[in-house]
Formats: structure tokens, C-alpha cells, sequence
């Protein structure tokens, strides 16, 4: 990875951008300096690093991305060159100092089987997920931030037939998916051009002949878009979700696509969630490792019970349930 644009900047953190071995950076406002290093937290008591000159450097790395850092505009989120990603904020919103969060790309590739080395997940399931994918089958990735649902989307992909057309649609590019039929985009927002949201390009990605469409997070308006291209012929696709279980996901999926459209019953939308999503897969940080604690198998919707109907596929907590 490389970080030539901030580092001239960021000097007293350079020994932590430059170890591949850490995957994020964390500074907050009581000048204290944290990173994680497979999955560890730890606090690095070596680093001075002057609020001033920390406030002027963010400012002009903003800049130098076209965007905007100052009083008016005190939260930054933009992606580096590199596809790292850096989060900032700045008083008033924090006090005494700024705030800084650096997310590192890697520049290496992950295969499913350094997942299963990893302990991930295993490898039947793996191949269960892989065939599940390659059946056109869609699948929610959910899991709280960090737990490594982005990596896990991009070699889940891998599964999608090559003679499919593939768009994919994030907010900063980070899958990097190799498929010979590729479309991606990103998000054009918080720039001094005129905005293009998650909604806005899923909608014109419905004119762009996708057989499969991957979106890199659902957390807005567009959850009603995606659902409707889920029942409308583009079944198969993936994404992403925040949420703290597999069966949590689908009630948080259901509350974003109501969020902005209030016409329609809970019920309605649950029931139609049903229809669209076949698989479920969680992710959570633990120790050492990030792993996939259930797979949910989505049957249907009970209209009486209100609620929806559910194979557990895979729990990590039950070794005798399995994918088959």
C-alpha cells in the first residue's frame, strides 16, 4: 500500500501506516493513539502528535481529495489513492483535538482457503455457499463494522459463472472483484460535484443489462430499490448489512425499506424480503479472527405469526449443524 498523499502530513504516524501488519489507525481526541493488528486492539504511548498540526494536515489531505474540512463542515470520510479508507472529525463536533480513523487497504488478494486457514469458516461450508452462489441464489452478508464482510463478499463472488454480467455498486471502491463482465461504480457524495447516491446508480444500474448485482452496503434509501430488483429478475445478487445477528439483518433490511416508504405494511415488506432472499450469512470480530457465526436459510413468511421462516444452516456454537 502506498501513502505518499498523507504521509508529508501524518508524520508521527508513519511506522504504523507503513506496517503492513496493522489494519486500522485510530487517534482520538484525548490525543490518544490506537491500531489493530489481527484483530487486537493496542494502544501505541509512543506517538506525540500535536492536535494544531494534526487539524492542518486532515484540512489540507480534504482538500487535496476534493473535499471539504472546516467548522462548517467538521466530519470527513474519504477513500486514499490507495483505497484505504480515512475517517476524521474535527471541533466543534469533538473537543479537545481531532478524531482519526485509518481503515488500510490491502493489497492482497484473499482466497476462500485463507479464510478456511484462518478459521473463517469451514470448508464445507464454503463449498455449500459457493454452490448456493453459483445456483443464483441471493445472499445478505451481515455483521457488525470491521468484521470482514467486504472480504468475504469479494471471494464469495468468485462463485458467479463467468459468462454472467456482474455490476457492482459501493460507496468507496474496495471489492476489486476479477470477473471478465464487470461494471463498477462508486458514490459521488460529500465533493464539490453534484452528488450521486447508492439509490441513484442502482437505479441506473437497472439499465445497465446486470445479471447479478452486488451492492457493497444496504443502509439507506436505496433498500427499496435493491428489493425491487431482487423481485424483478435479478435474483442471485449480494450485499452487505449492518446488524448484530443473521435474523436481526432481515428485520433491519425490512426497517431501511421503510425508512422512505411508509406506503406499504411491515408485514408486506417482511413477507417480500422472504421471497427475494435466500441465505443469510453472519460474520462477527473475535479474537484473533473475524468468523462466520450462522448461516439462515430463508423458507418464507408466516403472515399470522409475523415472522419470518427459517433453516438454520450453519451455527458456529452447534458443531453437529452443518451445511450439507
Amino acid at each position: 500500500m502506498s501513502f505518499e498523499l498523507i504521509l508529508p502530513f501524518l508524520r508521527p504516524l508513519e511506522p504504523l501506516l507503513l506496517d503492513d501488519s496493522i489494519s486500522e489507525i485510530m487517534g482520538n481526541p484525548d490525543a490518544s493513539w490506537w491500531y489493530e493488528r489481527d484483530g487486537i486492539m493496542r494502544q501505541e504511548e509512543t506517538i506525540s502528535f500535536d492536535a494544531g498540526k494534526l487539524r492542518t494536515g486532515l484540512e489540507v489531505i480534504a482538500n487535496q481529495l476534493g473535499k471539504k474540512l472546516d467548522e462548517d463542515n467538521p466530519v470527513l470520510h474519504a477513500q486514499l489513492p490507495d483505497g484505504s479508507r480515512l475517517a476524521a472529525v474535527i471541533p466543534p463536533v469533538v473537543r479537545p483535538a481531532p478524531a482519526l480513523t485509518i481503515r488500510k487497504f490491502s493489497s492482497r488478494h484473499y482466497t476462500v482457503e485463507d479464510l478456511i486457514t484462518r478459521g473463517t469458516l469451514t470448508r464445507p461450508l464454503a463449498a455449500f455457499l459457493a454452490e448456493q452462489i453459483a445456483a443464483g441464489k441471493t445472499l445478505l452478508i451481515s455483521g457488525g463494522t470491521g468484521t470482514g464482510k467486504t472480504t468475504l463478499l469479494r471471494i464469495l463472488a468468485n462463485a458467479i459463472p463467468e459468462a454472467q454480467r456482474i455490476v457492482v455498486i459501493e460507496d468507496t471502491a474496495e471489492l476489486h472483484i476479477q470477473k471478465p463482465n464487470i461494471l463498477s461504480v462508486e458514490c459521488q457524495t460529500d465533493t464539490f460535484k453534484s452528488s450521486v447516491s447508492f439509490d441513484d446508480l442502482l437505479k441506473s444500474a437497472l439499465r445497465w443489462r446486470p445479471d447479478r448485482i452486488i451492492l457493497g452496503e444496504v443502509r439507506g434509501i436505496e433498500a427499496r430499490t435493491l428489493l425491487d430488483s431482487f423481485n424483478t429478475g435479478h435474483a442471485g445478487s449480494l450485499a452487505t448489512i449492518h446488524a448484530n445477528s443473521a435474523e436481526k439483518a432481515l428485520h433491519r433490511f425490512a426497517n431501511l425499506v421503510m425508512r422512505n416508504h411508509a406506503q406499504t405494511t411491515f408485514i408486506d415488506t417482511e413477507a417480500e424480503i422472504a421471497d427475494a432472499v435466500d441465505f443469510i450469512v453472519h460474520v462477527e470480530r473475535q479474537p484473533g479472527r473475524r468468523a462466520i457465526r450462522e448461516v439462515l436459510g430463508l423458507k418464507g413468511f408466516d403472515r399470522e405469526a409475523k415472522r419470518f421462516l427459517i433453516d438454520p444452516v450453519f451455527d458456529a456454537n452447534l458443531p453437529m449443524l452443518q451445511a450439507s
